[in-house]
């Protein structure tokens, strides 16, 4: 099942907060993409019934491997693309909205483009 730019983004955020060590809820979804509730759970339920997350008994938040694969991908996109913005001049506020913005839509022959020039001029 295909994931959308709102899954993706969930995927995304759940795995940075994974990254910090933390056990994640819905609620510290929420909080990060300042969103609701309600709409976390929502997204929750879907991403679980596609197979991409789980929840434990005690509402614990995990990717699963598929789920991950997925995270890990926008993640690097959006890191790739902020430092690119910011080592060609752009402000770093700038580049990280406009990297969130377009690790969803880029295709994948430009962003490898990007990260294979990003890369070589480091």
């Amino acid at each position: 099942m295909p994931v959308y730019e709102s899954g993706e983004m969930y995927l995304e955020t759940i795995l940075r907060l994974q990254q910090e060590s933390r056990v994640v809820h819905a609620v510290d979804i929420a909080e990060a993409l300042n969103v609701s509730r309600p709409s976390v759970s929502r997204a929750v339920q879907i991403l679980q019934e596609s197979g991409y997350i789980r929840l434990d008994n005690h509402k614990a938040i995990t990717l699963t491997a598929s789920g991950k694969k997925i995270a890990a991908a926008i993640f690097e996109r959006h890191e790739i693309l902020t430092n690119f913005f910011t080592m060609i001049g752009v402000s770093p506020e700038t580049a990280e909205a406009d990297a969130c913005r377009m690790e969803h839509v880029i295709s994948e022959e430009t962003f490898e483009k990007i990260k294979a020039h990003f890369k070589q001029n480091q």
